[in-house]
């Protein structure tokens, strides 16, 4: 949140920028852009794509060899996110891995070009030094996102969110800077609905810069967020059905469980400290906005930019609670607002960048590495959140430095590159702490359940068990999956059904009137309405003794199936003689 006068306030967009005759370092760039590049292009190289991203392409992909466009393919995702991934699969071909390079790659250009639209907004209400280092950390912590986030409707969200502030903060004439800025704000509504917080979240930080703007963007973007809506119902003849019964499928939504604010409080404590342990730049936000608080001028511009820094974290918090799963990657939007301050806090720095808290933002690079590695009585929430005290006080220390005043500038200018290059480098270190193989890839209540290479294994070992069915199917075969989106990623073959995946039969495991609902109905037809030659049964995640009863008959009645003794998790079942 720049601290410069806003235009509501009768202040001016233009900052002051670097003091006459003081000289920009040449090591600005090279130590900022060169290790960013080399861990981007490490991330694309190596990442991988998460199984909720196999599930989306797994259904458009075989779901669309049965003749269903994205518009009409259900994933459990809506309509624009749909057509958002199919885009990118579009651009994509080759083999598995080839694929999800070129789609990794897409993702991290996407978030190149987000950046650097903030980074030209940004120039125009802070210095170069703080546009560069908060656009920068910004890109990065997009591109090297999680796993669990990279390409999620969440991760979407925010970068249509950059997006959007940048439109809202850059042009010269505010009513065009919101016009321009609606569609990418109501597009990140669209992404999950949920991610309507990554909006609201955007709408806040332009309010922290100018207020005038954030009411002109509100006004465009949350009609442009309905009309978009509508125009996803109109162009999907399930859309409005599957909005209805995509919340009825989750028992964990606080609509099913209630609310317990014990309970409530407790979790997110936890699922707080989780998050941090994959994405440690997390730590440093606390920190940041101790540092970034500490240079604005006026009590009550500083309690109002609390309130917003409060309003935004709680908002991003509350949309996890109500969605009730407590999946890391629905705060994918937390660990980029860290890098946001961070820019703003190190950049905005009157001499030299806050030291203290650059050695700890430096050293938590190594932090998830070393956490995963740790005794298993170490993996504590209360460890996590002490080293985010750590940052905090480190915080806090360079914040009084900072207070003391500006000292002579003799003798420090010949350092001046040096300290701001090597903020820079702390910078890269720190966001890509979330790559390596070493590194938590899942975390749970503060303990690693799986790191990025025990990931990586267990991806290997589900797709040699798909090229094993595959291998037993007649080129072309079309599928009814009774399995996770993994396996059908994995396995490719064409469907005969708008649900690839049968993800409304296999809720009726944990929610019995779930069998009610008319998405339910049209899934089930899939089994026994013009079925499919072959059926793929995921045991583990489809159990047919445990969905609804006449569920089961069904499945029974048309597929034959290897017994559970002897098919193990993953079989191929055959369509009974006779049924057609």
């Amino acid at each position: 949140m720049p601290t410069a006068p806003a235009e509501g306030d009768g202040g001016t967009d233009a900052v002051p920028g670097p003091s006459e005759g003081e000289r920009r370092s040449p090591l600005w760039w090279p130590a900022f852009a060169l290790p960013a590049v080399a861990a981007v292009v490490y991330t694309v190289a190596t990442r991988r794509l998460t199984g909720d991203i196999h599930y989306v392409l797994g259904a458009l992909r075989t779901g669309g060899e049965a003749g269903y466009s994205p518009s009409e393919v259900f994933t459990h995702r809506p309509f624009f996110y749909r057509w958002f991934i199919a885009g990118l699969d579009r651009i994509a071909f080759g083999g598995t891995g080839l694929r999800e390079t070129l789609l990794e790659t897409a993702g991290a250009l996407l978030a190149a070009a987000a950046a650097a639209a903030l980074y030209a907004a940004l120039l125009r209400r802070v210095t170069g030094r703080e546009a560069a280092l908060t656009a920068g950390a910004t890109g990065l912590a997009l591109a090297l996102a999680p796993r669990t986030d990279f390409l999620q409707p969440e991760w979407a969200a925010v970068v249509l969110t950059v997006f959007g502030v940048a439109a809202a903060i850059g042009p010269a004439r505010p009513w065009p800077a919101a016009l321009l800025a609606g569609l990418p704000l109501g597009l990140a509504v669209m992404m999950k609905y949920s991610t309507a917080a990554t909006a609201a979240i955007g709408v806040l930080l332009v309010y922290a810069v100018d207020r005038g703007r954030a009411v002109r963007l509100a006004l465009v973007a949350v009609p442009t967020a309905a009309a978009l809506f509508g125009l996803s119902v109109l162009a999907g003849s399930h859309e409005w059905q599957w909005t209805r019964d995509m919340p009825q499928i989750n028992q964990s939504a606080l609509s099913r469980t209630g609310i317990h604010p014990s309970f409530v409080l407790t979790r997110s404590v936890d699922y707080l400290a989780d998050r941090a342990v994959l994405s440690p730049v997390l730590l440093l936000l606390p920190g940041a906005l101790l540092l970034v608080l500490g240079r604005v001028r006026g009590r009550l511009r500083r309690a109002e930019l609390l309130a917003v820094a409060a309003a935004t974290g709680l908002g991003a918090l509350a949309v996890v609670v109500v969605q009730g799963n407590w999946f890391l990657y629905h705060a994918a939007q937390l660990p980029v607002l860290a890098a946001v301050l961070w820019g703003l806090a190190v950049g905005g720095a009157r001499r030299t960048p806050p030291r203290l808290f650059c050695a700890v933002s430096l050293g938590y690079g190594a932090l998830p590495v070393l956490y995963a590695r740790a005794p298993e009585g170490v993996q504590r929430p209360a460890v996590v959140w002490a080293a985010g005290a750590l940052a905090l006080l480190a915080a806090l220390v360079d914040a009084l430095l900072e207070a003391r005043g500006p000292r002579r500038t003799q003798g420090i200018r010949p350092a001046y590159g040096v300290w701001h290059a090597s903020a820079a480098l702390a910078a890269v270190v720190c966001l890509a702490a979330s790559i390596w193989p070493g590194s938590p890839h899942l975390a749970m209540n503060g303990r690693v359940t799986v790191t990025s290479a025990a990931y990586l294994r267990g991806m290997r070992h589900i797709e040699d068990e798909a090229d094993r069915v595959r291998a037993a199917l007649p080129a072309g075969a079309p599928v009814l999956y009774l399995a996770f989106g993994d396996t059908t990623y994995y396995v490719g073959h064409p469907a005969r059904c708008r649900y690839p995946i049968a993800t409304f039969l296999q809720r009726s495991r944990f929610l019995p009137d779930v069998a009610g609902l008319a998405s339910f109905r049209e899934n089930a037809d899939c089994v026994d309405h013009d079925p499919a030659p072959y059926a793929v049964l995921e045991r583990g995640w489809f159990r047919p003794g445990k969905v609804d009863p006449d569920l089961a008959r069904r499945i029974a009645a048309v597929y034959d199936c290897p017994p559970a003794s002897a098919g193990g998790n993953l079989v191929l079942c055959v369509r009974r003689s006779g049924v057609r």
